[in-house]
């Protein structure tokens, strides 16, 4: 495998994933991440208050426009919620702020909802997941390396369900993500994470992006 991105040349943006909400793995994450000795941000993903949205526009049939604003929040609120699980995490809604945390020694945890509303162009759609706006951030922030933290692993094991990175992130990453050094990480990587993030590494799988470019849009 290649090496992985310096914490010294690489500011790093990495993206946890709602699923990991119920998990004890959580924790477990947050406490590495700690650990890792460059410039971090965190983009929440949206977790169980997104799982509501998708749940309240079956029952209500409101827009996916609407559902995708919703979303967003969504991804607010776990926010939020990490930054009073972990100590050393605040929240910041632009890169200006980010880097301000940063000063401090902290970690920043972006509030995705100021700067999704100023941008017409990000498509307000289901197809436009968390993941995407992580790396959609990484641009706007300069950073140059994106890590994805799952609760599932990819590649998935030998003999394991799921056919890559289609099944793993949705249908506009790779759009997004061109230019970015992207890892996706999942339960295999956490055990070593702490280590070695704290070497400023990476952990978890890089992904190529001439092999999943058919799911570019």
């Amino acid at each position: 495998m290649p090496p992985s991105p310096s914490a010294e040349t690489r500011p790093l943006v990495v993206k946890l994933g709602g699923s990991l909400a119920a998990s004890p793995a959580l924790r477990q994450w947050l406490a590495a991440l700690r650990r890792y000795p460059g410039l971090l941000t965190i983009v929440p993903g949206g977790g169980p208050f997104a799982d509501a949205v998708r749940s309240a526009q079956e029952t209500l049939r409101f827009s996916d426009a609407a559902a995708h604003d919703m979303a967003i929040m969504a991804m607010e609120q776990y926010g939020r919620a990490l930054c009073d699980l972990e100590p050393g995490l605040l929240p910041a809604a632009t890169p200006q702020e980010a880097t301000a945390t940063h000063a401090r020694g902290e970690v920043a945890v972006w509030s995705p909802v100021a700067m999704t509303r100023a941008d017409p162009q990000i498509p307000a759609s289901w197809d436009m997941t968390s993941d995407s706006l992580a790396a959609w951030y990484a641009h706007e922030a300069g950073a140059r390396a994106l890590l994805l933290i799952k609760s599932v692993d990819f590649p998935p094991p030998p003999g394991g369900e799921g056919g890559g990175a289609a099944s793993i992130v949705d249908p506009c990453f790779a759009h997004y993500a061109r230019g970015l050094d992207v890892f996706i990480a999942g339960p295999a990587a956490l055990r070593e994470a702490p280590e070695t993030f704290a070497r400023g590494g990476l952990p978890g799988a890089r992904f190529d992006f001439t092999r999943e470019q058919s799911i570019a849009s």
